[in-house]
């Protein structure tokens, strides 16, 4: 029963259990219907249970379900009381209701995860018991880096479902890059007709002699996005997109040439690109740029809606990236050089924060607001603008203390494609080790801040960059069990990482990887890899030693 993830806030155990049957009945109160046609499908499906709707639950019964909001709880937070009369789930909102029924859906056991029933007998109940929760940070992201390799839709809303039952709720969904544009623009079709496939793909490391000369692609229509988006937000999961400039480009310009340093280099001959690493072909800071991503972005904006839904608090981000962005084709360019001397800029570092600031007014202008790597901050951030701090603490130590929202995603702790063992078997391993243990101490907010600039962290997320990922099984290896172990840091009211109960959390993933398990994530054995989770002789680029903490 205590072997729940996120650990709760709260858990008073009573004597005694509510057995679900098929006589029970589910009541949905006011502004918790979507969260009942919810419960009611995924409890169908894994149980065979019809769980009816039901107007008035009756208490003599003793064996069904009631969603309801209390004004009196915060969004997210919610109350699931088990006893003599049934099961009641009450939230501050639908989405608060929505993450006390992922904890009923936990106390019911690891079937419960499953997508038809398993055809035996079997008591499905729900000891008696009291919880309250409430989450630690608004902010608990995924990102997903679907343009380094494709993940088709279908893998995507498995995202989202795995993401709900570990009740995350951002997923950051990093769509392009120079290995690939994921997402369809009408006025713009070569991005996805030219820019969403490559000719070839570096297998491991781009040191590695390896290559997979099978092309490489996909793109998701502007209907698959809307159902992905829709999928989120009844799952009460917000969607930032992330269209990236000024660097990581290069799919962009090989689909319109015009959109890179024509005087610096043949553009014509940029192909999507096949390898990884940073690259030196970037945007040009020119008008026609700037006119050309704001017409992507007037579509992305419909297409990603600040009003996706009640609970979706971040829907109106928009990530532009904004990292690794070498400036020397800037440099080298006339063009460049004359529009820094025009604009009174003093040096391509100043260029770029003018690049970017002009889209974060631009989004202010349409309700929205822009969100960036820490490399936003070189030469100023525009007011209202977000950063998300991957190079260690100091971008965001920066950020909060100048005013900014911060997310918090230190490479060193929470990019989930670094590897999770120094052992020789692990599959293409990438930076320092970083454990399940490792991720479970992980704290977003550095100590040195005030409780004022504190408030600045929304909230912390964990990265899966694909280079080295290229299918689901992979993706499932590098992010589980660790996302669990993150999803517990974002939401749960955790202790000093020192003092974190590290082996209560293990017993409690010994259940939760069963839940894991029955819905099919291919997750890291505690043992190690599996002999079909190896990718022996393929190149990484593991760093030994402790990461450094700033």
């Amino acid at each position: 029963m205590t072997e729940l993830i996120p650990a709760p806030r709260s858990v008073v155990a009573g004597s005694g259990e509510v057995r679900l049957t098929a006589r029970s009945r589910l009541q949905s109160g006011p502004g918790t219907e979507g969260v009942g046609r919810w419960l009611r499908a995924v409890l169908w499906q894994a149980t065979g249970l019809p769980l009816r709707e039901e107007r008035e639950l009756d208490d003599a019964d003793g064996d069904g379900v009631g969603l309801r909001l209390d004004p009196g709880l915060g969004p997210e937070e919610h109350r699931l009381v088990s006893d003599r009369t049934g099961v009641l789930i009450e939230g501050g909102s639908a989405a608060g209701v929505f993450r006390g029924a992922q904890t009923l859906r936990q106390l019911l056991g690891p079937d419960a995860y499953r997508r038809a029933p398993l055809g035996r007998d079997r008591v499905w109940a729900v000891p008696h018991v009291t919880i309250e929760d409430s989450p630690r940070f608004r902010w608990r992201g995924l990102m997903l880096d679907v343009a380094r390799h494709f993940m088709p839709k279908e893998g995507v809303l498995r995202y989202l479902d795995l993401m709900a039952a570990h009740k995350l709720n951002v997923l950051h969904f990093h769509l392009t890059d120079d290995q690939g544009w994921r997402v369809e623009i009408k006025r713009y079709p070569k991005l996805t007709e030219v820019g969403s496939w490559r000719a070839r793909t570096k297998v491991g490391h781009r040191a590695s002699p390896l290559w997979d000369d099978t092309p490489h692609g996909g793109h998701y229509t502007q209907d698959d996005i809307r159902e992905i988006v829709a999928y989120a937000a009844e799952r009460h999961i917000s969607v930032v997109p992330e269209i990236d400039v000024p660097g990581h480009s290069q799919a962009a310009i090989a689909a319109y040439p015009e959109l890179g340093n024509t005087d610096v280099i043949d553009t014509a001959s940029l192909t999507v690109w096949d390898t990884w690493g940073i690259n030196p072909n970037v945007l040009a800071p020119t008008d026609n740029t700037l006119r050309f991503y704001e017409g992507v972005l007037e579509e992305v904006l419909e297409l990603f809606p600040a009003d996706a839904g009640p609970c979706t608090p971040f829907s109106g981000f928009v990530h532009l990236g904004g990292d690794e962005c070498p400036k020397d084709q800037w440099r080298a360019s006339a063009v460049a050089q004359q529009r820094i001397r025009d604009l009174g800029l003093a040096d391509e570092d100043a260029l770029q924060s003018w690049f970017i600031g002009h889209f974060a007014t631009w989004l202010a202008a349409r309700g929205r607001r822009l969100i960036g790597w820490d490399e936003i901050l070189e030469g100023g951030l525009a007011p209202g603008a977000a950063v998300s701090s991957w190079r260690g603490y100091a971008g965001g130590v920066v950020a909060a203390r100048a005013g900014h929202d911060v997310v918090m995603c230190p490479e060193q702790h929470v990019y989930l494609d670094h590897r999770q063992d120094a052992g020789p078997d692990e599959p293409v391993p990438i930076g320092y080790v970083r454990t399940l243990e490792d991720v479970y101490r992980f704290e977003p907010v550095p100590p040195e801040l005030t409780a004022e600039e504190a408030g600045r962290v929304l909230g912390a997320q964990a990265n899966a960059w694909s280079e080295v990922m290229e299918n689901q099984d992979r993706v499932d290896y590098q992010v589980f069990p660790r996302l669990a172990a993150f999803a517990e840091v974002a939401w749960s009211a955790l202790p000093a990482p020192a003092e974190r109960d590290f082996a209560d959390f293990e017993r409690r993933m010994t259940a939760h990887r069963r839940r894991l398990d029955a819905l099919g994530v291919a997750h890291r054995p505690p043992t190690g890899p599996l002999p079909w989770q190896r990718r022996p002789g393929v190149l990484g680029r593991p760093l030994d030693g402790p990461p450094p903490h700033r």
